[in-house]
């Protein structure tokens, strides 16, 4: 029985453990995502908009021609 108690403690141990690591390593990318919020790596309207309506057929060929 005492045998079977140090295991379950041990096991505690890690799992605890692992929590902390988890949310250690959450933390970091929510405060990444945040810096390239605040840094304005999202900021582009313009252009997922526009890019539907361009054809890639159609900027090589108006390339080709200048």
């Amino acid at each position: 029985m005492f045998l079977h108690c140090i295991k379950f403690h041990n096991l505690m141990k890690i799992i605890l453990f692992l929590i902390i690591i988890s949310i250690t390593v959450a933390l970091c990318f929510l405060a990444a995502f945040f810096w390239a919020v605040r840094d304005g790596q999202f900021d582009d309207e313009y252009t997922p908009s526009v890019r539907i309506l361009l054809d890639d057929d159609m900027i090589d060929h108006n390339k080709n021609n200048s």
